[in-house]
C-alpha cells in the first residue's frame, strides 16, 4: 500500500530526525537518495526502515522499502528538489579513536566541512575521524550528503583531550612548526581546528609535533586542510 498522507506517523518521525536533539535521542539518522542508500548497502549497513517514491527502483537495495507517493516523500526531504528514496540507519560510534591514521576535528561547526573530511578520510584510507567539542553532528543530513557515502565506511569516535588520540599526534597550526612532510611512518593523528579559531593552545601543547601546510594565502578551511594533509602523509614517494 502506498503512503499518501504527510501525517503518516513514520513520515513524521523522519521529519523529527532532521533535528539534532532527536537524532541524539533515538541514535538514528537519515540518508537521502539512491546513491547514499547504495553506498550503505555496499558497506553492509542495513536500514532500520526505508521509503521510496511509488514506482521507483533501487537496484535491489530497496526491496523492503515502503512505497510513498512522490509528492509526499518530497515533502519530508531536506533536498530542495526532493528525493526518490530515504533510508533510516542506526548511528555507529567507535569506543575510542583508532589508528593507524586518525583525523581529529576540534570545533568544526559546519556540517558540510565535517562530511567533506569524512569523504577525504575515506579517499586516503584513514582509519578513523574523531570529533572534539563543538563539532557539527556527522549524522546531520548536510554532513551525510557531503560525505558522499563515506559515513558508512569510516569509523567515527568522540574525543576531548589529546591523550585519547593515537600518537604520534600532529597539530596543524597555520605557520606553526615545520612544514608538514610525508609520508607518515607508523601511527599518526592529524589534529585540525576550525578555520578562524584553530586548535586550543593546551591541545596543541599536548601534541608530539606541530606542523603547517605551506600556502600563499591566509588559511584553508578544515575540509581543505584535512584533504591536503591526508594526501601529504599518505603519498607514495616517487623515488
Amino acid at each position: 500500500m502506498t503512503i499518501t498522507s504527510p501525517h503518516n506517523p513514520h513520515l513524521q518521525e523522519l521529519r523529527r530526525l532532521h533535528r539534532r536533539r532527536e537524532r541524539a535521542r533515538s541514535g538514528r539518522f537519515v540518508a537521502e537518495g539512491e546513491d547514499l542508500i547504495a553506498a550503505a548497502a555496499a558497506a553492509g549497513w542495513e536500514p532500520v526502515e526505508g521509503y521510496r517514491a511509488d514506482g521507483g527502483q533501487l537496484g535491489g537495495a530497496g526491496a523492503d522499502f515502503a512505497e510513498v507517493a512522490p509528492a509526499t516523500l518530497a515533502a519530508v526531504s531536506t533536498l530542495g528538489s526532493g528525493t526518490r528514496a530515504i533510508g533510516v540507519y542506526e548511528q555507529r560510534w567507535a569506543a575510542r579513536p583508532t589508528g593507524p591514521l586518525c583525523v581529529y576535528l576540534h570545533a568544526v561547526a559546519d556540517p558540510g566541512n565535517v562530511g567533506a573530511v569524512l569523504r577525504a578520510a575515506h579517499a586516503f584510507g584513514a582509519s578513523c575521524v574523531a570529533l572534539g567539542p563543538r563539532c557539527a553532528d556527522p549524522f546531520s543530513p548536510k554532513a551525510v550528503r557531503a560525505s558522499m557515502g563515506a559515513i558508512f565506511h569510516v569509523a567515527l569516535a568522540r574525543a576531548v583531550t589529546a591523550d585519547e588520540l593515537p600518537p604520534e599526534r600532529v597539530a596543524l597550526v597555520p605557520r606553526g612548526g615545520a612544514p608538514l612532510c610525508g609520508p607518515a611512518e607508523g601511527q599518526l593523528t592529524l589534529l585540525i581546528g576550525a578555520e578562524r579559531e584553530g586548535l586550543p593552545a593546551e591541545l596543541t601543547a599536548a601534541c608530539e609535533r606541530v606542523a603547517h601546510i605551506p600556502i600563499a594565502g591566509d588559511s584553508l578551511n578544515a575540509a581543505m586542510a584535512a584533504t591536503v594533509a591526508l594526501y601529504e602523509v599518505t603519498r607514495v614517494s616517487a623515488s
